[in-house]
């Protein structure tokens, strides 16, 4: 083994993490390996900034004298003012103040400007761009339209996952959507409603899943089954409906009315009496959906499409990535969808809860676990720049608002158990860690990345008094409450815990709660 590459090792045990806040002009670097207490280990602590170099260099005193050196992030730091450093049990500290911010577009595009050429300025810039963008669904669709056709591809072995090109790309709708619903049908002057019954029919009629056509929300892309390698679900034979159910389904949907008349201009209240077996009557509003009732002339197909017609207006047919208890039904199980050659996860179906047949025949695909071209993750993917952190990270942000602390609680979609509670803390922060190199080792380029700063607790495995607890913090703050599948809360909890890690221990608690960061 060469003395060079020992070196190296030795210094693995040293980590850095670099901290800044979003329109704060200071950087803060702390360094800090297990076991070691550097106000006691580290005298004579010399601190170092190479900004030609874009390196950090400690050096201190044990025996002999010791070295390490940390990358700079591409920030513009102020020359003119003195490097802050402190030691403390657990680490050491350095504070650097900045000429500006480090969300600033000057700041953000600084980097590449050093390095590249002009022409590879401007491609490198526009994939950071694109990269420190939040996620939008607009860009995702004008994106996708562009192309000639698109294969959806897994993101873990790069399998094909379509069985033809895929052209015709929507947006879903809010599942918020009767918050708007006055926009559409409250200034309607029609004949007794009749009008607005046939545009809530053709609009839900719009975004029925069907072959060759992709709904996109903000977190998942629906596909038909009919259009997916492997995908298989049980079908149904509507011939083979049972008598007794096909009347139950036409006795429930002889509840639905729409009938509200307002002085000279009829309004369409948008009304809808759903089954108790579909959703709970708590949770209908003003303007809930109305629905036309079957004739008797109508066949069980016809019926069956308009009970997921009821299912998808009212919510349950949504994306179900952080589903709201308002978007959960006892009629609906999410059955999870794998890729047929790594079995990853690649999304979720929703399915009848009694025989697992397909509702509405389509497969959510979340677009963190899926690439429209190969290699994934190359400059064309459009789903590049998505991941299970920064989705989670997303709706949660957009959830909180101007809330000075969120709460949230993530439950099991399958068993409705506690899993993760999240306090959202600083939705403006901006990370970077590694580990420190040695004086010969080449030191690599580094880049601050959007984050968010919470606290977490991890419910997974957690004992009956413990989960107790949760469930009181739940009542006693109303924390929100969200729904997602076992496998991705899992997957969360993993990353909390990474990035936890990058922080000494004086760092990553809170008042006893565990103190982490995810993507944004």
């Amino acid at each position: 083994m060469s003395a060079g590459f020992e070196t190296a090792e030795s210094f693995r045990k040293w980590r850095f993490t670099w901290e800044a806040v979003s329109h704060i002009p200071f950087l803060r670097l702390v360094v800090f390996a297990p076991h070691i207490n550097p106000s006691i280990l580290c005298k004579k602590l010399k601190v170092n900034l190479n900004l030609e170099a874009f390196q950090l260099t400690l050096s201190w005193i044990e025996e002999n004298e010791v070295s390490l050196k940390v990358p700079v992030p591409r920030v513009l730091v102020d020359v003119e003012t003195p490097v802050n450093f402190m030691l403390f049990e657990d680490h050491i500290e350095v504070k650097l103040v900045l000429l500006l911010p480090v969300d600033h577009p000057i700041v953000l595009n600084f980097g590449t400007a050093l390095t590249l050429t002009e022409d590879e300025v401007c491609h490198e810039e526009s994939l950071i761009v694109l990269d420190l963008q939040p996620l939008r669904i607009d860009s995702d669709v004008k994106s996708l339209s562009s192309m000639e056709g698109v294969h959806f591809h897994c993101k873990m072995c790069s399998t094909k996952l379509t069985k033809r090109l895929l052209r015709s790309f929507t947006e879903m709708p809010s599942v918020n959507w009767r918050e708007s619903a006055d926009s559409w049908f409250g200034a309607c002057c029609c004949s007794f409603g009749g009008i607005s019954e046939k545009l809530v029919n053709r609009y839900a009629n719009s975004f029925i899943c069907k072959d060759g056509k992709c709904l996109l929300d903000t977190a998942s892309v629906t596909v038909s089954k009919d259009d997916l390698e492997g995908c298989k679900f049980p079908d149904l034979d509507v011939n083979k409906i049972p008598e007794n159910e096909t009347e139950n389904i036409r006795s429930s949907e002889e509840k639905v009315r729409c009938i509200h008349h307002q002085e000279e201009i009829v309004h369409a209240n948008l009304h809808c009496e759903v089954p108790e077996t579909f959703v709970d009557n708590s949770l209908c509003s003003s303007h809930d959906v109305c629905i036309m009732p079957p004739t008797e002339n109508e066949s069980a197909e016809n019926i069956k499409l308009q009970n997921n017609q009821i299912s998808f207006l009212n919510g349950f047919l949504g994306s179900v990535f952080m589903a709201r208890s308002s978007s959960l039904s006892k009629e609906v199980e999410w059955m999870e969808f794998r890729c047929p050659k790594c079995s990853s996860l690649l999304g979720a179906c929703p399915c009848n809860a009694t025989n697992h047949v397909p509702l509405d025949g389509g497969v959510r695909l979340f677009k963190c676990c899926i690439s429209t071209c190969l290699p994934v993750g190359g400059p064309t993917d459009t789903f590049r720049q998505y991941s299970l952190e920064k989705m989670f990270a997303s709706q949660l942000v957009e959830s909180a608002k101007d809330e000075l602390l969120f709460r949230i609680a993530v439950r099991d979609l399958k068993t409705k158990s506690l899993m993760l509670q999240v306090v959202l803390l600083n939705p403006n922060s901006w990370c970077c860690a590694g580990y420190c190199f040695g004086p010969s080792n080449p030191v690599l380029k580094l880049d601050l990345l959007p984050v968010i700063k919470v606290q977490y607790a991890d419910g997974s495995e957690a004992t009956d008094d413990q989960l107790r607890i949760m469930e009181d913090w739940v009542s006693k703050n109303q924390a929100d409450e969200v729904y997602m599948l076992k496998h991705q809360i899992g997957e969360l909890i993993q990353s909390l815990k990474l990035a936890q890690g990058t922080f000494p221990p004086s760092y990553s608690s809170l008042h006893g709660v565990p103190l982490s960061y995810i993507r944004r």
